[in-house]
């Protein structure tokens, strides 16, 4: 059955409003460098400390994340944002971190290799290897659940894509926050949300495609899922907030999922902005979207 979602947010109360002001104030006094190396310094010093109560463990293609109320096999493999270019556990592993807690289950958080050093297609390689190797440890598709952020977001659907086509099976859902769909940024929010956005800019978006994708078709449905063929996809959640750019990369690609007879829940969250989960320290509405996520991924496993 086609199923299409918005999904109504709970309203702003007047701390949620002051705490994102502060939010937004704190972001307004950094420029983003336009250098990649101090760029990815700079996205890291963002980040805040893991909880102590979460293990971490390295394994071959990243990480894993165990918090204290694991139960089952259930697992989810993240994928992060950073444009392909940015992103690491340091400042990704909170969020990470609470998403375990919030599912309850353990999560394999993929280090996939980073452009411009490893363009179009290592991280979509690396994301489908860290798939097949959860399937080797002997888990079901079922109990395995994707999820991701911005380009992360993008890539965890290209990754759904890339294992359809192969023949793989799939994970048995999706959540994307604030997904990056197409990358040759054709989205009406690119316009018409481009003075309200704190966190992207055409400049900064057009620096990391290129480092992405060289001369790589921007169409291409494992570089831009929005074009791709959604048919015989998973149930998909998709946040978003309501000032950021990609906004309409993620109404166009539930749209698409409707019309393909998938499943997707739309969430747009109002005045949030670009992955506001990574403030989950700071923001009351982060830690919510982050314990709706989790809570979502957890109902649509297989047996959780």
């Amino acid at each position: 059955m086609s199923t299409s979602v918005h999904f109504t947010v709970p309203a702003m109360s007047d701390h949620d409003h002051q705490e994102l002001d502060a939010l937004l104030a704190a972001l307004a006094a950094d420029e983003w460098p336009m250098d990649i190396g101090r760029a990815r310094l700079f996205y890291d010093a963002w980040g805040m400390p893991i909880a102590d109560d979460i293990v971490v463990q390295q394994r071959d293609g990243g990480h894993l994340l165990t918090p204290p109320n694991a139960e089952g096999r259930l697992t989810v493999l993240y994928l992060h944002g950073g444009g392909y270019v940015y992103g690491s556990l340091r400042s990704h592993g909170l969020m990470v971190a609470e998403i375990a807690r919030a599912a309850r289950c353990r999560t394999f958080f993929v280090d996939y290799r980073r452009a411009p050093e490893h363009p179009y297609p290592a991280a979509l390689d690396d994301a489908v290897a860290a798939y097949r190797s959860l399937l080797d440890d002997g888990l079901t598709a079922g109990e395995i659940v994707l999820a991701g952020d911005s380009a992360g977001g993008g890539l965890v659907l290209a990754t759904l894509l890339r294992l359809r086509d192969a023949g793989i099976a799939l994970p048995a859902a999706a959540a994307c926050v604030s997904p990056w769909t197409d990358l040759t940024g054709s989205g009406e929010s690119y316009r018409t949300l481009e003075h309200e956005d704190p966190m992207l800019d055409k400049p900064v978006v057009d620096l990391v495609t290129s480092s992405y994708l060289g001369d790589t078709d921007r169409t291409d449905p494992y570089v831009s899922p929005l074009f791709g063929d959604l048919a015989g996809l998973p149930p998909v959640l998709l946040q978003v907030g309501s000032r950021e750019i990609l906004l309409s990369d993620a109404e166009r690609f539930a749209a698409g999922l409707r019309r393909a007879g998938g499943t997707g829940v739309l969430e747009v969250w109002p005045g949030m902005v670009h992955v506001w989960h990574l403030h989950h320290a700071r923001l009351g509405k982060a830690r919510e979207a982050v314990n709706r996520l989790g809570g979502w991924l957890r109902a649509q496993a297989v047996g959780a």
